[in-house]
């Protein structure tokens, strides 16, 4: 294995080097107190908004956004994370809201552990790193415009389509009135373009006629504020790639499959928000995930093969995690590059980036550290 995965010399460099880290983030909001320990589910239920409500004019009413904080983390997971770090090198947290700006210069990181997703807008996702770029401090993961353009879905999709990276045939639009040209085949899938953690995926959002199609747009138009992103469904079998590391030294980790003969029988074979958030749940885990998937060595290869590329095309740095479906020639697409990650710290939680870690042989501290050291190298800290 290259280095990445020597552990040794990895926590030698770590220990030697002592770092002043800051980990960034968002919490998910839970009751009054961010503290509380009731279940996310319980405070923004999906279950209100599964059906889209109608007036007497049959138009869409927009209900509460319950996915709103989808991508935002727990206290257990940012505990996790920092508890990781602490293994090696002191940890200050800061929140990802107004004020962060001043404690980074307050603080005065030599390096932030980046895992805040930010909000509001579409480049979201860029509004830490975008701070550090001017504080010139150096921080782990992708620089903002990588992560503003991979939560872009149709820009991602754009870039792979110019580099000849396979990815699903695709249209946006801006409401019902531009659905009826677009020279796709039924079934499609209907996402919002701008969302991650399955937010806005339902299983309605598999469409098979124009009617489907209209009222999904729709649903995204009013309830998200923003475009549709209308794809061909592929129809094969779907994986998810935890890639780790930079350059010559980025490693693919084993590769996940989603078993979807697993799912109930009536159930949409997408994973969506109702199979990631409801069904998936930590009381009762889905046991739909194959690590190491089982494969033939050909079909590995290309699917690896796959993921570094989009990895290395979109300049993805230290970590991400890449979603692939066959198409119905066993091709490999890319469906999702995420710049990132999830990273539930439980293995009794179904959280891919960490399962597919374990299954090379890293724990969650290793994981995180490993991240941790990717970056220091690449800014030079080490």
């Amino acid at each position: 294995m290259q280095q990445i995965f020597e552990g040794e010399n990895i926590l030698s460099s770590l220990v030697n080097a002592k770092l002043n880290v800051a980990l960034t983030f968002n919490v998910k909001p839970v009751g009054i107190h961010y503290g509380n320990s009731e279940p996310f589910s319980e405070i923004l239920s999906p279950a209100q908004n599964l059906n889209t409500i109608r007036n007497t004019e049959n138009h869409v009413q927009p209900t509460k956004t319950f996915d709103t904080y989808a991508e935002w983390d727990t206290w257990d997971t940012i505990n996790a994370v920092k508890a990781a770090i602490e293994c090696f090198n002191p940890v200050t947290l800061i929140e990802a809201d107004q004020s962060a700006y001043a404690k980074l210069i307050e603080t005065k990181p030599d390096i932030v552990f980046n895992i805040a997703e930010g909000f509001n807008g579409v480049s979201r996702e860029a509004q830490i790193p975008s701070m550090l770029d001017m504080l010139q401090i150096p921080y782990t993961g992708s620089d903002p415009l990588t992560l503003a353009t991979c939560l872009d879905k149709a820009r991602t999709k754009e870039i792979l389509s110019y580099y000849k990276i396979p990815n699903a045939k695709f249209a946006v639009t801006n409401g019902v009135n531009h659905t009826d040209s677009l020279g796709l085949k039924f079934p499609l899938i209907v996402k919002p373009v701008f969302e991650g953690s399955s937010k806005g995926i339902f299983s309605s959002s598999f469409v098979k006629n124009i009617k489907e199609l209209k009222n999904e747009t729709e649903r995204i138009f009013i309830e998200y504020n923003q475009p549709a992103l209308i794809e061909e469904f592929l129809s094969g079998r779907e994986f998810t790639i935890a890639i780790l590391g930079n350059g010559d030294e980025a490693q693919v980790l084993p590769v996940i499959e989603i078993n979807y003969k697993e799912f109930p029988n009536d159930f949409i074979p997408i994973y969506s928000y109702e199979a990631k958030w409801i069904l998936d749940t930590k009381e009762n885990p889905l046991d739909v995930f194959n690590c190491p998937a089982k494969i033939d060595q050909g079909l590995e290869d290309k699917i690896k093969s796959a993921a570094l590329k989009a990895y290395n095309v979109l300049r993805c740095k230290d970590w991400s995690r890449i979603d692939i479906r066959l198409d119905g020639k066993e091709e490999p697409n890319i469906i999702e590059i995420n710049p990132l990650p999830g990273i539930l710290p439980d293995p009794g939680e179904n959280s891919c980036f960490p399962k597919a870690a374990r299954a090379a042989g890293l724990n969650y501290n290793d994981m995180i550290n490993k991240v941790l050291f990717a970056a220091a190298k690449r800014h030079n800290l080490l």
